[in-house]
């Protein structure tokens, strides 16, 4: 189980999905009442998922879309993505990361001039949801599996199969392409991927409404409103999960002192961090600290 991984706190642009020779990491999302969400991110690389169990709204490039198990989901690089449990289910999913440059995108090649480039530089629009009616579900569903059972058992030359069978994914995905309508990609998605980088930066910091609003030039009001509809909550609710994920990332460094924890990730109350923190993962920062030890 240590090459599966939760998207549910490795979703900032930042983390680093699998190692520079081989970019692929597997990764196991659970989502239930106490945990209903995998809040908006991009990052560099495609993802590819299955929903194994459940119902379930993806929110990619701001609109939504209802997916069921089953179903196959993929995220080209660069899209705002988010993933929300709106009906208290239980949900599982299984994704697959993976960067372009691995198949190829960062060579001079037709294949990566003609088809993973333009993908990455997202010229071409494939279908983001594959459920059973699209014409190339059983391959890719068939694909999939493959992926994934080669990813667990690691046989010699894992990594030639997984590799091809990435390219054959792209292949049947792109034959359904259309017309991209990113390459103007709205002022909306600008403006969010703006802010959560600003906070990304700042977290740290005592964040204002009134100075995030200034990143988007929004007034107080609409950024509030903006923010909790892209979102699913509110900025300070964002602001305060970003803080408790970066304060789990400091005690997993082997930071065992709560007070400093508490106030280098931007909680300047303890108490406040001590409530936090237990209502988000259940336990107290000790306990946590004390089960990481070992």
């Amino acid at each position: 189980m240590n090459n599966y991984h939760s998207l549910v706190l490795d979703q900032k642009e930042s983390t680093k999905h699998g190692e520079h020779s081989f970019p692929v990491r597997k990764y196991i999302t659970t989502l239930s009442a106490d945990c209903p969400v995998v809040t908006t991110h991009w990052h560099e690389e495609a993802e590819l998922t299955m929903l194994i169990e459940g119902d379930c709204t993806y929110q990619i490039d701001l609109k939504e879309y209802h997916i069921q198990a089953g179903d196959l989901v993929f995220i080209p690089p660069l899209i705002l993505h988010s993933l929300c449990n709106k009906l208290n289910n239980e949900i599982l999913s299984e994704t697959f990361v993976f960067h372009l440059n691995f198949l190829g995108a960062n060579t001079t090649d037709i294949c990566s001039t003609q088809y993973l480039t333009p993908i990455m530089n997202l010229e071409f629009s494939i279908p983001f949801i594959i459920s059973p009616e699209h014409k190339a579900y059983c391959s890719l569903k068939d694909i999939y599996y493959q992926i994934s059972n080669l990813y667990a058992e690691k046989s010699y030359g894992y990594e030639l199969a997984i590799k091809g069978l990435l390219l054959q994914a792209i292949f049947l995905l792109l034959q359904t392409r259309e017309k991209s309508t990113f390459p103007n990609v709205s002022t909306k998605s600008d403006n969010l991927k703006n802010v959560l980088d600003y906070i990304e930066l700042n977290y740290a910091k005592n964040l204002t409404i009134s100075e995030l609003a200034d990143v988007c030039n929004f007034s107080d009001y609409h950024f509030m409103r903006f923010f909790k509809k892209h979102m699913n909550m509110t900025c300070i609710e964002y602001i305060n999960i970003l803080r408790l994920e970066k304060s789990i990332e400091l005690f997993k460094q082997g930071n065992t002192s709560i007070v400093d924890v508490s106030l280098s990730v931007g909680f300047n109350n303890l108490s406040y961090f001590h409530r936090a923190f237990k209502k988000k993962y259940h336990m107290t920062p000790l306990s946590y600290i004390k089960l990481t030890q070992f």
